[in-house]
């Protein structure tokens, strides 16, 4: 017998986010396991739709037969708390949280309460939860009225890479990749490298200008106003990260919050040792052996941590060893979605 599922998601399911990622491989490992997945768009604007947005999407939901099993990506379900409460009995709901909409960076305290309400009574409606980290887990247990009983952890999956894949650099190369959304931090990370020039070191940033334009001019902007324009690249999104990794020297990225943070995971699995900030669900993913993890927002202590790593080889090379052992020790998206697939069989 083959097993059915409604994978509903909101905006472009091939953007290249940490969340997208996670979807489009949890997506193949349950094809892969049997699976027959109906994907669902919900449409763009979550998690902030137009209320006619919102209608087409909840009609889109409602129209699937029922007893239909059907996961629904957070970013559109902790809106969609009035849908939800009407289909609890009727379709059979899980809800995938990345990290809970109320703790996004830059929300308004109101909209921080609105969000925690509809999200909290969202996840009330759910036959079962799937959560991206341990942290996120503890999040919806003890802030969200979640029981313990329906959270499942399925924390991405990390590719192995091939034997041979360093490069050795004579200049440093220090690599970071998210969005340019201010969540990331890319203007700490800037604003640390200005203050360490006196240094050999070249920077890359990986990630898309286009969910936030005006943090990606903002960041351009920056780097012009420090003259670091021939020290640090803003190289937009990448299809395949793996020659970036293999390239890299560091991998720094200053998140201001992080729900798993998948390429902190990527990394490690490359031996790369690494400054973030301890933050979110970062501590869960990076060993303190295997790089550093600072105060959110301290320009000072970013720039340390990495003027550590750049003039002490012996120090460099000791967490990138961390990192590795580290990394070979993740999960693949195999056991990731193998996790997934045993919970929903339980709820067929």
């Amino acid at each position: 017998m083959i097993s059915r599922l409604a994978f509903a998601y909101p905006g472009d399911l091939e953007l290249k986010t940490g969340g997208y990622g996670y979807d489009r491989e949890i997506i193949a490992g349950l094809d892969r396991l049997g699976w027959s997945i109906d994907l669902l768009p919900l449409g763009e604007g979550f998690p902030s739709p137009s209320s006619n947005l919102l209608r087409e999407a909840e009609r889109r939901l409602s129209a699937l037969p029922d007893g239909m099993l059907v996961m629904i990506d957070g970013l559109a379900f902790g809106v969609m708390d009035e849908w939800a409460k009407r289909e609890e009995t009727r379709l059979k709901i899980v809800a995938l949280v990345h990290h809970p909409l109320a703790l996004e960076t830059g929300v308004s305290e109101s909209d921080q309460t609105r969000l925690r309400y509809t999200e909290t009574n969202a996840l009330a409606a759910t036959q079962h939860i799937f959560v991206t980290s341990p942290m996120t887990a503890r999040e919806l247990i003890e802030n969200f009225g979640v029981p313990e009983s329906k959270v499942s952890v399925a924390v991405p999956g990390t590719a192995k890479p091939l034997q041979g894949y360093k490069t050795h650099n004579e200049v440093p190369q220090i690599l970071s990749v998210g969005s340019l959304t201010r969540r990331k931090g890319h203007d700490v990370l800037i604003a640390s490298l200005a203050t360490i020039v006196d240094l050999a070191w070249q920077a890359t940033i990986i990630g898309s200008p286009h969910l936030d334009p005006s943090v990606a001019s903002a960041l351009e902007e920056q780097i012009g106003a420090l003259g670091l324009n021939d020290r640090i690249t803003l190289a937009g999104e990448c299809e395949d990260l793996s020659a970036a990794y293999a390239s890299a020297d560091i991998f720094a990225l200053a998140s201001r919050y992080e729900g798993y943070g998948m390429v902190f995971a990527e990394a490690l699995s490359y031996g790369l040792p690494i400054v973030a900030c301890h933050s979110g669900a970062v501590p869960d993913v990076v060993p303190s052996d295997a790089g550093f993890l600072v105060p959110v927002d301290d320009v000072e202590a970013v720039a340390f941590a990495l003027r550590r790593l750049l003039i002490d080889p012996h120090e460099r090379a000791r967490r990138a060893e961390a990192a590795a052992f580290a990394g070979g020790e993740l999960p693949t998206w195999t056991d990731t979605s193998t996790i997934i697939s045993n919970r929903l069989k339980g709820l067929i």
